[in-house]
């Protein structure tokens, strides 16, 4: 994805890269199911029959793509993703992975909360006292539904381990 134009990334670079790494996606499943087996046996398909030509129609869709990008945008110029749009997918981007690694250290439901508690102050700007019972409330949500309910735990951190929740 190097190709730009003078205000960003090109669509025709951004079009080649993700049909890349979606054929890259394509070829590691043929890959693994040829490992497996992807033939036909006496007994039927080898385990890896179906999912060999599932990564084959990704392949093939990926280079579907290509061509497509090739024809449709390749010196058109056309502007994929300018500094304005990068901006507003590092704010949507950025939080969501902190999400994932509080996450990861302190649990899901501490991550939860404190996710919709700083989404809420910082991106919907509503007041402390409103957004940080919204994040508790959620995560608590979350727990009974889970936990209690659905009885699937889900990760948990320290925080749960002191309240003697595991």
């Amino acid at each position: 994805m190097s190709e730009k134009s003078a205000n960003g990334v090109s669509r025709f670079a951004v079009e080649l890269g993700v049909a890349a790494l979606t054929g890259a996606f394509g070829i590691a499943v043929c890959y693994g199911s040829l490992d497996i087996g992807a033939g036909w046996t006496d007994m039927g398909p080898d385990a890896g029959y179906f999912p060999f030509y599932i990564g084959l129609l990704i392949v093939l869709g990926s280079l579907a793509n290509i061509g497509h990008a090739f024809f449709k945008h390749r010196g058109t110029g056309e502007v994929f993703l300018d500094g304005a749009r990068a901006r507003v997918v590092a704010s949507f981007l950025l939080p969501v992975a902190a999400f994932a690694a509080v996450s990861a250290w302190l649990g899901l439901y501490v991550g939860t909360a404190l996710y919709i508690a700083a989404t809420m102050l910082f991106q919907g700007r509503y007041k402390w006292w409103i957004a940080i019972p919204a994040g508790l409330g959620v995560s608590i949500f979350f727990f009974i539904v889970f936990e209690i309910g659905f009885q699937v735990p889900l990760l948990k951190g320290p925080v749960e381990a002191w309240f003697g929740i595991y």
